[in-house]
């Protein structure tokens, strides 16, 4: 797992022998993913019914919240983040003293690649393989330009973007007819995969698991035929405009909670709590598949999960806290 990672060697959890008599105020970043929505609101409710914290959610991605936690110390909290896509800018952050990991949201990690439906694939086994991919590209007709292929990309701004376009580079996609498709938004790509699949048309495009699209929509991963280079992935493939990426597998994906060195040592009780509240990806993708169903915004998705999943976060935090939580859970 990521934590024996040098990265992780270098975020050095903070210690956690003390504790603060109370909890001050807290940030919250919502990382614009249905898993962190999910989190972040979770650990709110959390936090300032069970810690007696003043939390504030605030809005971010990768990028800019990984940037501001470094450079403006805020910030506090980053509950989800694929490490390995942002590995280089978090080692310096470590490095500098800025940032200490937190704990493993998923236990198990997370997994990134590029997908095609299964029915195609039933049809066609060969689409299950880059070169198959190449060989038919007609099929994944571009939404504007017939002429064209499509390729759906991570949208701009997510950290995912800079691996995609390296790849698609790297794997001379353009050469067979694809173009790098922005949905605009993570709405909007899971919006393209659905509208294929439910009209059983092509679909050729990144996405990852856990989300509620993986576990309603069965797609199949395509094999790169290359395997996993560490060495390409850590040092191009990931590196904005990086001048000669080579085709590598996307890694098993260490998703993690972040927060700043400061915090850590200011709220050593909530740091305990992170250090323990993890999910497997089997157990995230059940509450994002509720989520989806119900169209439950992140308030209502959180005191769904504890509701009904007591037995799970009174694991993560203090006796006095389950005490807390509980009453506040009776009141709603």
């Amino acid at each position: 797992m990521f934590k024996k990672s040098p990265l992780a060697i270098l975020l050095t959890m903070a210690s956690f022998n003390t504790f603060a008599a109370e909890c001050g105020s807290v940030t919250i970043a919502d990382m614009n993913l249905g898993s962190a929505t999910l989190v972040a609101n979770i650990d709110a409710f959390i936090l300032t019914n069970g810690y007696g914290c003043d939390v504030e959610i605030v809005p971010g991605n990768s990028t800019i919240t990984a940037t501001s936690m470094i450079e403006k110390n805020t910030p506090d909290i980053a509950p989800e983040f694929w490490t390995n896509q942002i590995r280089t800018t978090l080692e310096k952050g470590g490095e500098e003293g800025r940032i200490v990991v937190a704990g493993d949201l998923l236990s198990d990690g997370a997994v990134s690649g590029f997908w095609v439906p299964a029915y195609m694939v039933e049809k066609d086994p060969s689409l299950a393989t880059l070169a198959g991919i190449k060989a038919n590209a007609k099929l994944f007709k571009h939404p504007e330009d017939p002429s064209r292929s499509a390729f759906m990309a991570c949208p701009a701004g997510w950290t995912c973007q800079i691996s995609t376009t390296n790849l698609f580079n790297a794997m001379g996609l353009s050469d067979y007819g694809f173009d790098l498709v922005d949905p605009g938004s993570g709405a909007g790509l899971a919006g393209s995969m659905v509208k294929a699949y439910e009209n059983k048309e092509a679909w050729f495009g990144y996405y990852w698991s856990p989300t509620a699209l993986m576990d309603k929509y069965e797609m199949v991963r395509v094999d790169f035929g290359t395997g996993f280079n560490r060495d390409e992935f850590e040092n191009c493939t990931i590196i904005e405009d990086c001048e000669n990426p080579k085709v590598t597998d996307y890694p098993a994906a260490p998703v993690q909670s972040i927060v700043t060195t400061s915090f850590s040592k200011r709220e050593p009780a909530v740091m305990q709590y992170l250090s323990k509240r993890t999910f497997t990806n089997s157990e995230m993708n059940q509450q994002l598949a509720w989520v989806e169903e119900e169209q439950a915004d992140g308030d209502y998705a959180a005191e769904h999960f504890l509701l009904k999943n007591k037995a799970m976060w009174s694991q993560w935090v203090t006796s006095d806290a389950v005490k807390k939580i509980n009453a506040a859970l009776a009141d709603l």
